[in-house]
Formats: structure tokens, C-alpha cells, sequence
């Protein structure tokens, strides 16, 4: 049974909430996957079929913001900017690893449960 202590976890106001819905934004976890070492953002684009322009840049900012990435500035010509991990962004792998291997590990039974809903839900006409 939850005791007061922890059901300030379900509360709209808990300070986890919008830190969980960050890293637990698909382009979020895919981005800091990507940053196992620095990287362009023209390079993280790349290796991120699907995703948009805008959605990378926003996705970049609110990931630096939370303290999980650096934005470097680079002396070239022109200016070039290098993304990546922080400490704190870097404690994460582990995490987000454990999770991708759980996902490969059961792509398949999902799948399987999916059509099944699926022709379920279709033969029921809903």
C-alpha cells in the first residue's frame, strides 16, 4: 500500500513528471543513444531516419536544458556546434541499454500480441 511519502509520485505537480516525459521521449532516448561519443548535428540527423529538422532542435535543447548534453561551440569556419553526453546524460546508458535490449528481446511476442488484438478487435467490427 502507498504511504503519503510516495504518493507524491502521482501527484500532476511531482517535479518527476516532466523530467520522465524528457527522457522517456522516444527522439530523446534515440538522441542520447546516438551520443556515444560527440557529434554534429547534421551526424545525429543522419543516423535518426524519421526525424525532422525542428523536432532534433527541440529535442537537442530541452535535452541540454536538463542538464543531459553539452552544446559545444567549434572554432571552424563556418561555426560548427558538437553535442554531447554529460555525466549525468551518460548515466543513463546503462538504463536506456537494458531497455533496448528488452525491446529486441521481445519485438516479436509484441508484434504477435498486436495482431492478435488486432484481428480481435476487427472480427468485433470496433
Amino acid at each position: 500500500m502507498a504511504t503519503p511519502d510516495t504518493d507524491v509520485v502521482y501527484r500532476a505537480d511531482c517535479p518527476s513528471r516532466p523530467i520522465l516525459d524528457q527522457i522517456a521521449d522516444k527522439w530523446s532516448m534515440m538522441v542520447m543513444t546516438v551520443l556515444g561519443r560527440p557529434r554534429r548535428f547534421n551526424d545525429i540527423k543522419r543516423h535518426l531516419e524519421g526525424v525532422t529538422q525542428r523536432v532534433l532542435t527541440q529535442t537537442l535543447r530541452r535535452l541540454e536544458r536538463n542538464g543531459m548534453i553539452e552544446r559545444r561551440v567549434l572554432p571552424t569556419s563556418p561555426v560548427g556546434v558538437e553535442y554531447s553526453l554529460t555525466p549525468l546524460g551518460e548515466s543513463l546508458r546503462e538504463p536506456f541499454g537494458r531497455l533496448y535490449d528488452w525491446t529486441t528481446a521481445h519485438a516479436d511476442e509484441i508484434q504477435n500480441c498486436q495482431r492478435s488484438y488486432d484481428q480481435r478487435r476487427h472480427a468485433e467490427g470496433t
